[in-house]
């Protein structure tokens, strides 16, 4: 299977440099800097589970020649756009498109465009940056990456993905419920970026804060009643996961939005917030503490 990873960034380049690191036919689509950077040197990948150079292929989309069979998709929600342009011309008619984004904006941009039949559903679990040396990072051990079908059937083309992603060392599954899955995900990075945006600090700290445990729940009932609404409420089992890591006392956690923020970097916050806000008053379910994250973000001017 021919596999085209839509950038080599923090997520990206984590699970498409592992799978390359097992002769996985994997190809990087970046920008010309990153290419010539790749080229020259690939890239490293510092990890709890064992650190590793990654020599790729890389292309720039205007060197796209043909179609791939799968197209993973692991850019920031606000770069989806371009990002399209970018590897359209990587899509074919038996392409198969799997994103990995936070949300779920993006499946309906991604339908739009290439059609239902080409669009898997994904969700990636793993804490990642890139450092100055441009190197990535993972913080903690958490590693997986589950896929299915936006209907929950089987299929040869997912069996084919399942088949090549085993074995990379990190947790790979298909899944016959994925979009539970992602809307699962989401309340929990909502939940958690949400709450150490609009507080500015750590799990643990917020925890130990004056009723702080009282707003991370209240945070995250309110996430979670959106996803009621929609049908794809949390599970009790994955509820009381994200519970116990969002109220876990002396937890270093934070969520990559809370990182971009203190970065001054733009952040995804109309993706993981703001839709969920859009959601919530369409359906008249009160968000107050949600709503206050997300404006505190839209007023977070971080360079373009």
């Amino acid at each position: 299977m021919r596999i085209l990873v839509v950038g080599a960034g923090a997520v990206g380049g984590y699970f498409g440099g592992r799978l390359s690191l097992i002769g996985r036919d994997v190809t990087f689509l970046v920008r010309e800097q990153r290419a010539a950077e790749i080229r020259d040197r690939g890239f490293e990948i510092l990890s709890p589970h064992g650190d590793a150079t990654v020599r790729p292929l890389v292309v720039t989309a205007g060197e796209i020649k043909g179609a791939y069979d799968l197209v993973l998709l692991s850019v920031k929600g606000y770069e989806l756009a371009n990002a399209i342009e970018d590897f359209a011309a990587a899509v074919g008619e038996h392409t198969a498109i799997q994103p990995v984004l936070n949300g779920m904006r993006h499946i309906d941009v991604l339908t739009d465009r290439f059609g239902a039949s080409r669009v898997l559903g994904g969700v990636c679990i793993v804490a990642t940056v890139i450092d100055e040396q441009r190197r990535i990072v993972q913080l903690n051990d958490m590693q997986s990456m589950t896929y299915g079908e936006l209907d929950g059937s089987s299929s040869a083309r997912l069996e084919t993905i399942d088949h090549d992603c085993q074995g990379a060392g990190f947790a790979a599954n298909a899944s016959s419920s994925i979009v539970q899955e992602m809307w699962e995900k989401w309340v929990f990075i909502a939940a958690l970026g949400g709450i150490t945006c609009l507080l500015r600090g750590s799990v643990g700290d917020i925890e130990a804060a004056p009723r702080g445990r009282n707003l991370t729940t209240a945070m995250l009932d309110e996430c979670n009643s959106v996803a009621i609404h929609s049908g794809y409420g949390a599970r009790p089992d994955p509820l009381a996961r994200s519970t116990n890591m969002l109220t876990e006392a002396g937890s270093a956690l934070t969520s990559s939005m809370y990182r971009d923020l203190r970065l001054n970097r733009r952040t995804e916050a109309d993706e993981i917030l703001g839709d969920l806000c859009v959601r919530a008053d369409a359906a008249g379910i009160r968000t107050p503490l949600l709503t206050a994250a997300y404006a505190s973000l839209t007023m977070h001017k971080a360079p373009a």
